[in-house]
C-alpha cells in the first residue's frame, strides 16, 4: 500500500524569491518612507504607525505561511520583522499618549506636564531609532538573500491623523443611568484598589543597570504589566458604560478629569507591555539563540530596560495615584450614609474576634465613618475597645440586634459579615478576602 503524499510541497529558496518580492517591496516602501520622514525630522502620526504595524504583520504572516522562521536564510529576517512590529505598537501608544494628553485636562503643574512630555518624546525617539536600526539590518538581510527590489524613494504616501481642538456642540441628551451615583462610587473604588495594588508592587525609579535587569526579570515583567492593564481597562470600561455622557458627568467636571487619570496609566502600561514582551522575547540572556543575540545588539537593551521601568511602569503608577487622590475627593461628594439593623454575633456576642473583624472593615475605609448605635448612643466602630464596650451593653440588656450607621460601602461589607455570623466559624467570603490576613496572623 503506497504511503499518502504530504500536502506540503517543498519549494526551493530561489523559487521563494519570486514569491517574496511583491509583499517585501510593499513593506519596504512604507518603511523607507518612515526613514525619510525621520531624516526630515517630521512627526510620525498614529495612522502611520498603525500602517507600519499592519504591513509588518502582513509580511510576517506571509513569511510564516512559507515556513521562513524555520529556514536558515530567512529566520533572522522574520525575527527582525517581528521586532519592528512590536516596537511600532509601543511607538503607536506613546504617540497616542502625546496626542491625547491635552484632551484629558489633567490637574498637573506645567513643570510636571513638561517633564512627562519630554520623557515621552525621548521614548518615541528611542523607538524610532531602534526601528530604523532594525530596518538597516532587515534590508541588508534581503540583499544577502539575493532578493533585489526597486524601492520607490519618491513614494508620497501620507498617513495623517485628524486631531483638532475644535468640537461640534455637545447636544446629545445625556443618558439616564440607574443608580448612577453608585456606579461612580464603584469606579472610584476600583481605581483605589488598583492604586493600592500598584503601590504594593513598590514601583520606583531604578538607575543601576543590574538592578534594572533584576527588576524586569522578577517584578516589572509582562505578566505584571498585563495584570495591571486589564484591571485599569476594566475600570475604564465601567466608566464609559455607566458614567460617560450622563447628566452626573455633565454636572461634575471632575469626573471627566478622572477618566483621563484612568486612560493615562492604561496607555503607559500598553507601552510597557509591548516593550517588556520585546525584551523577554529577544533578550539573549533570557532566550539564547543567534538571531536573538543579533537583535539584542541592534536595540540598546539598557535603554530599553530604562524605558520599561522608569517610564512605563513608573508613570503608570504616578497617574493612577493621582487618580486615586481625585477619587477620594469625588467619593466625599457621593457618599451615601445608611443605617441598618443587624443581628448580634451568635452565640458569644461582640467578643474579641467579631469586634476585631468589624474594626478591620471600618479601618479599611479610612476616610469614612462607621458607628454602632445602642440606645441612641454612637460608638466608633474603628475602635476594638468601643466594640467590646458595645458587647458588654448588648449582653447586659439581652439585645439580639444593633444598628450600624455609615457610608453605604462600608455598611455593605458589615452586612455581608453579619450574614456569615461575623465569620465565627472561620469562613471568610471572597468579597471580604482582606480579612484573611487577620485570620492568618491570628
Amino acid at each position: 500500500m503506497a504511503e499518502p503524499k504530504s500536502l506540503t510541497q517543498i519549494i526551493s529558496e530561489k523559487d521563494f524569491l519570486a514569491l517574496a518580492e511583491v509583499p517585501c517591496k510593499q513593506f519596504f516602501n512604507v518603511l523607507f518612507l518612515f526613514k525619510r520622514r525621520n531624516k526630515e525630522k517630521k512627526d510620525i502620526s498614529r495612522k502611520f504607525y498603525s500602517n507600519l504595524i499592519q504591513e509588518s504583520e502582513s509580511l510576517e504572516n506571509f513569511m510564516d505561511q512559507y515556513g521562513a522562521r524555520e529556514n536558515k536564510k530567512w529566520s533572522f529576517f522574520v525575527e527582525c520583522l517581528a521586532s519592528i512590529r512590536n516596537l511600532s505598537i509601543a511607538a503607536f501608544f506613546t504617540r497616542h499618549i502625546l496626542d491625547r494628553y491635552p484632551y484629558y485636562n489633567l490637574r498637573e503643574s506645567s513643570s510636571k506636564e513638561n517633564e512627562f512630555k519630554k520623557e515621552s518624546v525621548g521614548v518615541l525617539f528611542f523607538l524610532n531609532q531602534s526601528i530604523l536600526n532594525l530596518l538597516q539590518e532587515l534590508y541588508a538581510d534581503t540583499e544577502s538573500n539575493s532578493l533585489n527590489m526597486s524601492i520607490d524613494s519618491d513614494i508620497q504616501i501620507e498617513f495623517s491623523d485628524i486631531e483638532s481642538y475644535k468640537r461640534l456642540p455637545r447636544n446629545v441628551a445625556e443618558d439616564e443611568v440607574k443608580d448612577e451615583k453608585e456606579r461612580v462610587i464603584e469606579v472610584c473604588d476600583k481605581i483605589k484598589h488598583i492604586s493600592k495594588l500598584m503601590n504594593d508592587s513598590k514601583i520606583s525609579r531604578v538607575d543601576d543597570i543590574n538592578e534594572l535587569k533584576l527588576s524586569v526579570l522578577q517584578k516589572y515583567n509582562e505578566n505584571r504589566a498585563r495584570l495591571h492593564k486589564n484591571l485599569i481597562h476594566n475600570a475604564q470600561s465601567d466608566f464609559d458604560t455607566y458614567v460617560k455622557n450622563t447628566k452626573l458627568e455633565a454636572e461634575h467636571q471632575e469626573l471627566k478629569v478622572l477618566r483621563g487619570y484612568v486612560s493615562m496609566p492604561l496607555h503607559l502600561l500598553e507601552v510597557s507591555l509591548w516593550l517588556v514582551h520585546f525584551y523577554e522575547r529577544h533578550e539573549d540572556e533570557i532566550r539564547p539563540g543567534e538571531n536573538r543575540k543579533r537583535i539584542s545588539m541592534i536595540v540598546n537593551k539598557n535603554v530599553l530596560l530604562d524605558k520599561i521601568v522608569n517610564y512605563g511602569f513608573f508613570y503608570s503608577q504616578y497617574f493612577i495615584n493621582e487618580g486615586n487622590n481625585l477619587a477620594d475627593e469625588i467619593l466625599k461628594c457621593f457618599s451615601i450614609v445608611v443605617k441598618v439593623e443587624l443581628p448580634v454575633p451568635k452565640p458569644l456576642g461582640f467578643h474579641a474576634r467579631p469586634s476585631t473583624l468589624v474594626s478591620i472593615i471600618a479601618r479599611k475605609y479610612e476616610d469614612l465613618d462607621l458607628f454602632v448605635i445602642v440606645d441612641e448612643k454612637k460608638f466608633n466602630a474603628k475602635s476594638v475597645m468601643s466594640l467590646l464596650q458595645v458587647g458588654g451593653l448588648v449582653a447586659d440588656k439581652g439585645y439580639q440586634t444593633i444598628f450600624f450607621e455609615g457610608d453605604k460601602r462600608v455598611v455593605d461589607d458589615i452586612k455581608l459579615l453579619a450574614k456569615h455570623n461575623y465569620c465565627e466559624k472561620g469562613e471568610i467570603p471572597a468579597r471580604l478576602s482582606y480579612l484573611r490576613e487577620y485570620q492568618k496572623s491570628g
